[in-house]
């Protein structure tokens, strides 16, 4: 069995961990909302220590000038995909930020190259705030999950799914997966958001986070044969109770926006995600940087997978609001 260390990186929230050609490729949040970043190692240990590079900047004003989040790398086709939430405007001039979901491409072999190209913004049927896309090629066809804002619906936003004629393109009318409504999804928030796709057995399962992004945040999860009809939504079950969520004991707190990849012999499924080592936060946990990215080993039931407990710390962290450079060092 794999033996991790946690955090695997510091700072980075919202993490995505993709396995390629034995290589990890490592995205996140950057405490500055403002980068897409790109780091490459072998093992997951050693990827605190990778070098980082800049993918992608945002731009100085317009629709993606503000709030670069939760990036995502897909290998699909033949060519890499980013798939990221960004926004035009500051808080506080809307009930909710404008962001919306966007795409780069690279079809150069290399993901850490220069060659990425703006494809543009994800249109969905009402034009509202959208974020957190991720994408799964099921049976030859192309999904995209998303959390969206319906006007009509109480709440931040709700979890959909659709076909896509193309990367960067919807086919189908999105369908509704879940909404916030059992009662640890309405801490301070109403929110499912940061939906991620793990595959066993013939089942899909669909975990997703819920709340507000402090100690509340939690993981809740769906369900569905891999078989059935994934635009039907009866063919999705959903957990009554969060799967994976604060351990005081281990003094982890607000886990979530998970992702999912595998460890370095391809014999586990591995959870990666975000939490806090303290509970204590001065203004909006939005912007306090010490969500870092951390790993744990997936373990399965007859009933489905086991995330366990998030895993205490074995090594050293930032204190409070302390804000690292890439290589480590304080700015």
């Amino acid at each position: 069995m794999s033996q991790y260390h946690n955090p695997i990186v510091l700072q980075r929230a919202d993490p995505w961990l993709l396995k390629y050609n034995g290589h990890y490729y490592f995205t996140g949040s950057h405490p500055e909302y403002d980068r897409i970043i790109l780091r490459k190692a072998d093992r997951i240990n050693d990827l605190q220590h990778a070098e980082e590079q800049i993918l992608w900047r945002k731009h100085d004003s317009g629709p993606m000038s503000r709030y670069i989040w939760a990036p995502e790398l897909h290998r699909i086709g033949g060519a890499w995909y980013i798939y990221f939430a960004a926004a035009e405007d500051d808080f506080g001039s809307h009930d909710l930020p404008t962001h919306r979901m966007y795409v780069l491409e690279n079809t150069n072999e290399d993901p850490c190259s220069d060659h990425w190209v703006e494809k543009g913004q994800i249109h969905t049927p009402i034009d509202s705030f959208s974020l957190d896309a991720t994408t799964d090629v099921i049976d030859g066809v192309q999904y995209l999950i998303w959390a969206q804002k319906d006007p009509e619906i109480e709440g931040n936003s709700n979890l959909y799914i659709a076909r896509m004629e193309n990367p960067w393109t919807l086919a189908s009318e999105p369908v509704m997966l879940s909404k916030p409504e059992y009662d640890w999804e309405c801490i301070d928030f109403m929110v499912n958001e940061g939906p991620a796709v793990l595959r066993h057995d013939g089942k899909i399962y669909v975990t997703y986070s819920a709340s507000g992004t402090g100690v509340p945040y939690a993981v809740g999860m769906l369900t569905a044969q891999e078989s059935d009809d994934l635009l039907n939504p009866r063919s999705w079950s959903k957990s009554k109770e969060p799967v994976f969520k604060t351990c005081e004991a281990n003094n982890q707190y607000g886990p979530g926006h998970n992702c999912f990849t595998v460890s370095e012999d391809d014999s586990q499924d591995v959870i990666v995600y975000h939490a806090r080592n303290y509970t204590h936060i001065e203004g909006d946990p939005l912007f306090d940087p010490n969500r870092h990215a951390r790993v744990g080993v997936v373990l399965w039931a007859d009933n489905g997978p086991d995330f366990g407990e998030p895993a205490p710390d074995d090594r050293w962290t930032p204190k409070t609001g302390e804000i690292l450079s890439p290589s480590g060092d304080t700015y």
